[in-house]
């Protein structure tokens, strides 16, 4: 069983919703990402989204978008960020990692070796927001051999043939874009939201996380409510952002956010 599945499973055993996190590798260094990966699941996070930074993140609002440019003076490729996960797993080997990001650096990498080196540095599965279902035969054959997930991204315009599709190869868990058009912009409107995922339920009995729009713990707490779980993201790097020449704070800063979230969605 899957790590992601495992933590799913519990979760629904317990009767409480997920709570995903993503942090950007390297933003906005190394030490700050370390740390943030070590001490979010004490805080409450189930899950760490982990991106892999790129020079074109189209999906990505500013904030997102300026973390990609401090984190690629950092990072020169793919390696460096396994090397986190690969880190992280010394000392955590339950929480599962996901990592997000792009294919052009996947696809340079090479689909194989990227999910073999994945599944030995730790890495549970994978969010590739550009890579659309008629063209992921080339990743699919290596993910699965090497049990990685292959999470998939709904969104609001998504119907139910298109939904059917998407999700044919997807596993892990179905992440709900809630909003239309790039993160940390707009709020998520909980009664539109309730509705896609109530169809979106018919297509699928994965766990469905809602992201997107999410940045606060009152937020956090009446979206929990219409699915298995949270994703928040451009809030913890607007904290990051806010704390660039202070680690020590922006880490702290985090926690507390994770915490209040967690607190709000019990």
């Amino acid at each position: 069983m899957s790590r992601i599945k495992y933590k799913f499973d519990a979760l629904k055993k317990a009767k409480k919703k997920g709570f995903v996190a993503y942090i950007m590798a390297c933003d906005p260094n190394e030490k700050v990402t370390a740390e943030l990966l070590e001490k979010l699941p004490a805080a409450g996070v189930d899950l760490i989204e982990l991106g892999m930074p790129f020079s074109d993140p189209m999906a990505e609002g500013p904030t997102i978008q300026r973390a990609a440019e401090r984190a690629l003076k950092n990072v020169s490729d793919i390696n460096k960020v396994l090397q986190l996960v690969k880190n992280f797993r010394k000392k955590d080997t339950t929480t599962p990692i996901v990592l997000m990001g792009y294919y052009n650096p996947v696809f340079v990498y090479g689909c194989e070796v990227f999910c073999k080196t994945a599944a030995a540095a730790g890495v549970d599965g994978a969010i590739i927001v550009d890579l659309p279902p008629e063209e992921e035969n080339e990743f699919t054959k290596f993910s699965v051999k090497n049990d990685i997930d292959l999470i998939k991204l709904t969104t609001p315009t998504t119907d139910a043939v298109r939904a059917k599709k998407i999700l044919k190869n997807a596993s892990g868990f179905v992440y709900y874009i809630s909003v239309t058009g790039v993160t940390g912009v707009k709020v998520a409107v909980a009664k539109q939201v309730g509705t896609a995922v109530k169809a979106l339920k018919k297509n699928t009995d994965m766990p469905i996380c809602i992201g997107f729009g999410i940045k606060t713990p009152e937020t956090a707490k009446e979206l929990s409510k219409l699915a298995d779980g949270i994703v928040i993201g451009s809030a913890f790097i607007n904290i990051l952002e806010k704390n660039l020449k202070n680690g020590k704070k922006s880490v702290a800063d985090c926690v507390k956010f994770a915490k209040e979230i967690r607190k709000a969605i019990d």
